[in-house]
């Protein structure tokens, strides 16, 4: 018989939540979460028993919010319930907050899709024991915090340690995420070849990246950053053999894939833009295929997968259409810069605060150099307006088009002042910004 301190944090969960939707404008993602464990800390230990299948768990730096929701998406299409972190709140208090929010003593869900912070994987996994666990990649990200790759691969791979019955499905184009398969019963996922509509090859930053054993790693195929196919001449370690092998072609606003799993081929359109989502994409179908969801299915739920908060997130601002892609990293920055529609107005909106990384030198490594052919404005904004103002000179965008505007909501306003409603917004904020935007009514 569960505790009574675990139906009281329902109702505690319940009531926070009302009153912060009733008297403040937040989105209320972790608050009652963060109530819930100070309350009673072992909550989470009680959450999957109201999980009849499986619980999925999804990491990574980049991804992470699309892939689940995607899987999550795709799991619902195929007529079962579903309990998910939809808001990207993967920290201990944001999986508190939607199961505390999410569960009834008298309802059992069929699967739970927990995306999860990298540094907060192995405290998730003290309380939780997942079934699968999807690794997208690993950037550098968030230095100030994280640290090098080898850290944040070392928090992961204590997470993975602690969970020895956990099926692993991995990205093998990353050279670091094909590391944790130490039982050698994970499956793979990769691509065979990438083409380009406009043949617009990725300019993210591609630094050496090292084998385990010291050498630098060789590449026959690099997609971007130290995604592809690498080996290592000196220890012989290589990029492993896919379990689910993709080609993809890239359009301006969609995919499709080509996927070979066995003998069997399988034509995937995705409805997502860039090359990373293609990744994403190919995380989550292959989720699904190894667990038995049909081709149809998984077609039907890609048709109808509305992006995720600020993930390609489209809207209307003051009759604008407007686009909105969480910017956070060099590599992820890069990728989405790729995609820009230059004759839209652009508001770029980077804030410094914990959740961002207070060092914004990633600023310098991302390839704004994609934006100098800005048809129109580009006004920066949030707390480092003038760094980014800085970094769009020296990037070749005309100082006569950049606009500093610290105020994020008289920024969109400013890209929406037009009367000609065909004029497009694409809004480029870091994570805090994001949040804000999420807030502000037009």
């Amino acid at each position: 018989m569960k505790s009574l301190k675990f139906y009281l944090s329902l109702i505690l969960a319940r009531t926070a939540y009302t009153g912060i939707r009733m008297f403040s404008h937040s989105s209320g993602t972790s608050f009652a979460g963060k109530l819930v464990l100070k309350f009673y800390p072992d909550f989470l230990k009680d959450c999957p028993d109201y999980i009849k299948k499986a619980i999925i768990t999804v990491t990574g730096t980049n991804g992470k919010t699309t892939t689940s929701g995607l899987i999550s998406h795709i799991i619902e299409t195929n007529g079962y319930r579903v309990i998910h972190n939809l808001k990207g709140a993967n920290m201990l208090t944001g999986v508190a907050n939607v199961f505390a929010l999410k569960l009834n003593p008298f309802k059992r869900f069929h699967y739970a899709v927990i995306e999860s912070d990298e540094a907060y994987l192995q405290k998730l996994y003290d309380y939780i024991n997942a079934k699968y666990l999807v690794v997208t990649n690993l950037f550098r990200d968030q230095l100030d915090r994280y640290g090098e790759l080898s850290t944040t691969a070392g928090l992961i791979q204590s997470a993975i340690d602690k969970n020895q019955e956990l099926k692993l499905i991995l990205n093998a184009d990353d050279p670091l995420v094909s590391t944790f398969d130490k039982s050698g019963n994970a499956i793979y996922y990769g691509f065979e070849n990438v083409e380009y509509e406009n043949d617009k090859k990725s300019n993210a930053p591609s630094e050496v990246f090292n084998c385990t054993c010291g050498a630098p790693l060789q590449y026959e195929k690099r997609f971007f950053a130290q995604e592809g196919h690498y080996y290592c001449k000196k220890c012989g370690y290589k990029r492993h053999k896919c379990d689910y092998l993709a080609d993809v072609k890239v359009y301006s606003d969609f995919s499709e894939l080509k996927i070979t799993h066995e003998e069997e081929k399988y034509a995937f359109k995705v409805y997502l833009s860039g090359l990373y989502n293609a990744y994403n994409a190919l995380a989550a179908i292959s989720y699904a295929l190894e667990t038995g969801v049909s081709p149809i299915t998984i077609q039907d739920a890609l048709n109808s997968f509305k992006s995720i908060f600020g993930r390609t997130e489209t809207r209307s601002i003051k009759g604008h259409k407007t686009l909105i892609q969480l910017i956070k990293n060099p590599t992820g920055a890069s990728e989405v810069l790729k995609t820009v529609d230059l004759n839209s107005n652009i508001v770029i909106a980077i804030n410094d605060d914990y959740a961002d990384g207070r060092d914004i030198s990633w600023l310098w490594d991302s390839d704004f150099e994609c934006l100098a052919g800005a048809q129109k404005l580009v006004i920066t904004s949030g707390t480092r307006a003038n760094d980014m103002a800085l970094r769009l000179k020296y990037a070749g965008v005309p100082q006569s088009q950049i606009i500093v505007e610290p105020s994020i909501k008289r920024a969109i306003s400013k890209a929406a002042s037009s009367h000609d409603t065909d004029e497009s917004i694409t809004i480029l904020p870091s994570y805090t910004a994001l949040l804000k935007i999420a807030k502000l009514k037009f």
